[in-house]
């Protein structure tokens, strides 16, 4: 064991336990357990959305795909970026005015019922698990590369340090997890950046000509093509990619951490310029690989083309820089999964106890204590899940999340704010085809039908890697088809213009005096 890797990993250990413990004195009650009682500034909670969505694929993957596929590999990384503009100007305002604690709270505005805060519960919990398993797989194997650990002690760690954040310090320890994760990833990119700048006296042409030199692509390798043979599937990935971010629980919940529209705009506005230049940053990174590593010797190393950052690390700044690279490639793990946890939390414990179990008739107490409780449960079973998972690809478990969240809850979202015919029974309908269509074509497609190594070797029924262009139209049919296909809707005219009111500007609906 690198006794250089093993003090960096620690220093991140202790830092966010420290984080934890000062958060856990402050998660006293359920708005401070589930939203940090909206007291973050809009910088400090964009910072955070940055920390949350930046996972260890985007620090870790895209550099490898820029190296390895060129032009293609930056194209995947511009459909994180755009997200958030679908999300900044139609979703964001009328979310964080409609909602308290989760997603369902904002449906529930305008369709009030346990069937429906049901499936959206289901659904977010669903998203979350997904995309947490893929997250605490990569993080064992990088333990295990790094320090030498087993794979399945690697896994337990990163399990029981989520587990910790959020059963103690709730909203509040992720969010500033994820602000410091924001600091150390960006500063350890702004610098491995100058570092490559540097070795090539600050002359982009010369980097450019030398990764000419580097790549078997040759000149080519700044055309389109080399990765996404298929404009289809370009297009299908980039459209889940969009929509989807819309749509994931864990960072629309993010929105009602702070106190007003005004911050949340500024929310989305610092987390798209940071997540903008962290991007730009992985092209230099990038190309930096190709021109000092080497195509060769990245290919001979790590054929997946993951590892491509940490080895740039090493070549141009030794043991040290690859350990401070490692440690924030941790950290983005450590971060993301934090932030997985406590939406599927919130889903669980706020929508399913509090509003169905109970009646929305619990205590304050008792609603922190079966949020304690969900946590720790979702960290155990998502564990339990990586530790099984060890020696099968999960990289689908990426695409199908994004893809079930812009099929199901992106459309929803979507036709509940803005469609004035729109129905609780087509809300019902949107979620579930939605849902039931995104899982199905991954499972028909590639990802699992492969007669190259696949789970099923033959060929596949869905030849998109990324169905989204098939399934996000089917969630919309869905709603549209049990909207007209549903009883006439109670709602009045009146009735959708006081929710639209409330949407657009937050005044509340008017009580009518008895």
């Amino acid at each position: 064991m690198n006794l250089t890797y093993f003090l960096f990993f620690i220093c991140i250990i202790i830092c966010t336990l420290i984080i934890t413990y000062w958060a856990a004195k402050r998660s006293n009650t359920t708005n401070r357990f589930y939203t940090a009682a909206g007291s973050l500034t809009g910088f400090q909670n964009g910072m955070a959305i940055a920390g949350d969505f930046i996972s260890a694929a985007s620090f870790l993957g895209i550099v490898g795909m820029i190296a390895i596929s060129g032009f293609d590999g930056f194209l995947y990384s511009i459909g994180f970026l755009v997200s958030y503009l679908v999300v900044l100007f139609i979703v964001a305002e009328p979310v964080h005015r409609l909602g308290k604690y989760s997603l369902g709270d904002v449906i529930c505005s305008r369709f009030p019922g346990n069937h429906m805060r049901l499936i959206m519960a289901i659904g977010a919990f669903i998203i979350s698990i997904l995309y947490m398993i893929p997250q605490l797989v990569a993080s064992g194997f990088l333990l295990r590369l790094l320090l030498d650990i087993d794979y399945s002690i690697s896994v337990l760690i990163i399990g029981g340090l989520m587990t910790i954040y959020v059963v103690f310090g709730g909203m509040v320890a992720t969010s500033w997890v994820q602000i410091v994760k924001t600091v150390v990833l960006m500063s350890g990119t702004f610098l491995l950046s100058l570092i490559v700048l540097s070795n090539f006296n600050w002359d982009v042409t010369a980097l450019v000509n030398r990764v000419k030199e580097g790549t078997p692509l040759g000149g080519d390798f700044f055309l389109p093509g080399h990765q996404f043979d298929n404009p289809m599937e370009f297009f299908s990935l980039q459209l889940a990619l969009v929509l989807g971010t819309a749509g994931l629980p864990h960072i629309l919940i993010r929105l009602f951490t702070v106190r007003n529209t005004f911050e949340v705009r500024r929310s989305l506005i610092s987390s798209t310029w940071i997540i903008g230049l962290f991007y730009l940053m992985t092209l230099v990174l990038g190309l930096g690989t190709v021109a000092l590593l080497g195509y060769e010797s990245l290919v001979a190393t790590d054929p997946t083309g993951n590892l491509a950052a940490p080895l740039l690390a090493r070549e141009v700044g030794g043991d040290f820089l690859l350990a401070f690279v490692s440690a924030i490639a941790f950290t983005t793990i450590v971060a993301v999964v934090a932030g997985l946890v406590i939406s599927a939390t919130t889903a669980f414990s706020h929508d399913i106890f509090h509003h169905i179990w109970k009646k929305g008739k619990s205590t304050e107490k008792e609603q922190l204590t079966a949020a304690r409780w969900t946590a720790l449960g979702i960290g155990l079973i998502s564990t339990l899940f990586a530790l099984q998972l060890e020696a099968i690809n999960v990289t689908f478990l990426v695409s199908l999340t994004f893809v079930v969240a812009a099929a199901s809850n992106f459309p929803v979202l979507l036709l509940t704010i803005y469609w004035k015919r729109f129905t609780k029974c087509g809300a019902i309908t949107g979620m579930i085809s939605g849902l039931v269509a995104a899982v199905l074509f991954v499972l028909l497609g590639p990802h699992i039908m492969n007669l190259d190594g696949g789970w099923i070797e033959r060929e596949a029924v869905i030849p998109l890697y990324n169905p989204g262009i098939i399934a996000i139209p089917i969630g919309f049919i869905g709603a549209f088809v049990g909207t007209f296909f549903s009883p006439k809707q109670k709602q009045t005219e009146a009735e959708f213009r006081q929710f639209d009111i409330q949407a657009q500007t937050g005044i509340p609906p008017r009580r009518e005096s008895s």
